[in-house]
C-alpha cells in the first residue's frame, strides 16, 4: 500500500528514519510529511509506534481538476462500498489550497454528495455524517489542480497519546517533545535532565524512549479499527511484539521547575505513564539549585512571550546561558524557544539549530556544546 504520515514542520527527516526502522520502504519526505509503503502490518505497526508522526493516511484515489465539478466525478469513481457500508458513519476533513474553490468547507460538501449518491445508486440505504464520532474519517486534499482523497488510519491525532492527566499552562504537544529528543540525538546512553519541565511532557517522552514504551500502549482506538478489512489478531501480534521490548531505562531522567503546580501536574503525567522509577520530578530553582553530575544532556523548553508572558526576557536569558555555561560543563544543552531575539541572548555558540513550530509560532531548537577551556584543548 502506498501511505503517508502527516507530521509538523521540521520533522519530517527524523520521521523517515523513525518509518525506516519500523520497516517502511520508498521512503519520500515532503512538507510535513512522509510519503513511504508498507502492508497492512505496517499500516498498524507504525499508528502503534510512531512518536513522530501525527496521523496515516491511505489514498484511495489522486487526480488533476480542471475545473471545480471535476471534483465530484473524481470522487464519485472511488469504489466507496469497498470501504463503507451504509449502515457506517463518515466525516471528511479538508485542506484546500486552490484557485477553483474560494471556500474550502465547500469541497468537503462536494465529496460527501458524491459518496451519498454513489450509495443511492446502488442501494436504498446510504452512509450518515457524523463529525463527532464517526466510523470512518475520510482526508480531503486539494493543493492547486491535485486532488487527494484518503482514509485516515488514526482519526485521534497521535499527539492524544492517553497517559497525560492533567495539562498545565503552554504544555508542548507530545509529537513535537518527541520530535525534540529526536532531533538532539538522545540515545538514552546518559541521563537527561529538563530544569523547566512545565507538565513534564519532555520528560515523559524521554521516559518512554528510554523504556522502549510504545506511544500506541494508552491509545484504545485507532481509525483502522472501524475498518471493513481490520484484522484483529494482526493488531494483538503488533502490540505483543511492541510489549516484549518493553525494558528497564538504563539512565536516569530528571524533571524540575520552580513552580509547585508544575511540578505536581508533572508528577501527575509521570505516574499516568508508569514511569515513576525511570522519571524524578522535583520542585527546584535552575539558577539556584546543586548540580554536580559531569556529563548528560539537557534539554528545556523555557517561557517566551507568545505563550507565557516573562519580564525582561533578555535578562532571564542571559541568565540561562551564564547558568548552562558556568555549572553544566560535559553537557550537551538544547534549548527550545519561540523567542528568536533572546535566544540570541543566551550567549553560547550553537553547533546545531533546528527550525520549528509549536501551533502556528514560529520557533528554534538551538545546540549548545558545554565544555571547559578551548575547543582545541577538548
Amino acid at each position: 500500500m502506498k501511505l503517508i504520515a502527516k507530521t509538523l514542520y521540521g520533522l519530517e527527516g527524523v520521521l523517515a528514519q523513525e518509518l525506516e526502522a519500523l520497516g517502511a520502504e520508498n521512503i519520500k519526505a515532503g512538507n510535513r510529511a512522509v510519503a513511504f509503503e508498507g502492508s497492512k502490518a505496517l499500516l498498524y505497526k507504525t499508528n502503534y509506534n510512531s512518536r513522530l508522526a501525527l496521523s496515516f493516511l491511505l489514498p484511495l484515489t489522486e487526480y488533476t481538476i480542471f475545473k471545480p465539478s471535476d471534483l465530484y466525478d473524481g470522487a464519485s469513481k472511488v469504489p466507496w462500498d469497498n470501504y463503507l457500508k451504509p449502515t457506517d458513519t463518515f466525516a471528511i476533513t479538508s485542506v484546500v489550497t486552490s484557485k477553483h474553490f474560494t471556500h474550502s468547507g465547500y469541497p468537503s460538501l462536494v465529496v460527501k454528495d458524491a459518496i451519498a449518491d454513489y450509495f443511492r445508486k446502488r442501494t436504498s440505504k446510504r452512509p450518515d455524517v457524523d463529525s463527532r464520532s464517526p466510523d470512518i474519517q475520510i482526508n480531503l486534499h486539494i493543493s492547486h489542480d491535485r486532488v487527494t482523497i484518503s482514509l485516515d488510519s488514526t482519526v485521534m491525532p497521535l499527539y492524544k497519546r492517553g497517559y497525560r492527566e492533567e495539562q498545565g499552562a503552554a504544555p508542548l504537544n507530545e509529537v513535537l517533545a518527541a520530535g525534540i529528543i529526536a532531533l538532539s540525538g538522545w540515545k538514552a546512553d546518559v541521563p537527561l535532565t529538563d530544569p523547566m519541565c512545565g507538565s513534564g511532557t519532555i520528560v515523559a517522552e524521554a521516559g518512554l524512549i528510554a523504556c522502549n514504551i510504545a506511544p500506541g500502549y494508552f491509545r484504545r482506538k485507532f481509525g483502522f479499527m472501524r475498518w471493513n478489512d481490520y484484522d484483529d489478531a494482526l493488531f494483538r501480534s503488533i502490540k505483543y511484539d511492541a510489549e516484549k521490548r518493553v525494558r528497564k531505562s538504563p539512565v536516569p531522567i530528571f524533571g524540575s521547575d520552580i513552580s509547585p503546580e508544575a511540578v505536581r501536574i508533572a508528577r501527575s503525567n509521570i505516574i499516568g505513564c508508569g514511569l515513576t522509577e525511570t522519571v524524578t520530578i522535583e520542585e527546584k530553582d535552575f539558577f539556584l539549585a546543586d548540580h554536580s553530575a559531569n556529563d548528560g544532556f539537557l534539554i528545556m523548553n523555557p517561557p517566551y512571550g507568545q505563550r507565557i508572558s516573562t519580564e525582561s526576557q533578555g535578562a532571564f536569558y542571559r541568565q540561562i546561558g551564564s547558568r548552562l555555561k558556568h555549572h553544566y560543563n560535559g553537557y550537551k544543552a538544547w534549548i527550545f524557544s519561540g523567542d528568536m531575539d533572546s535566544l540570541q541572548a543566551v550567549g553560547l555558540k550553537t553547533f546545531k539549530k533546528f527550525d520549528l513550530f509549536n501551533d502556528n509560532i514560529e520557533c528554534r531548537l538551538n545546540g549548545y556544546d558545554l565544555y571547559q577551556g578551548s575547543k582545541k584543548e577538548r
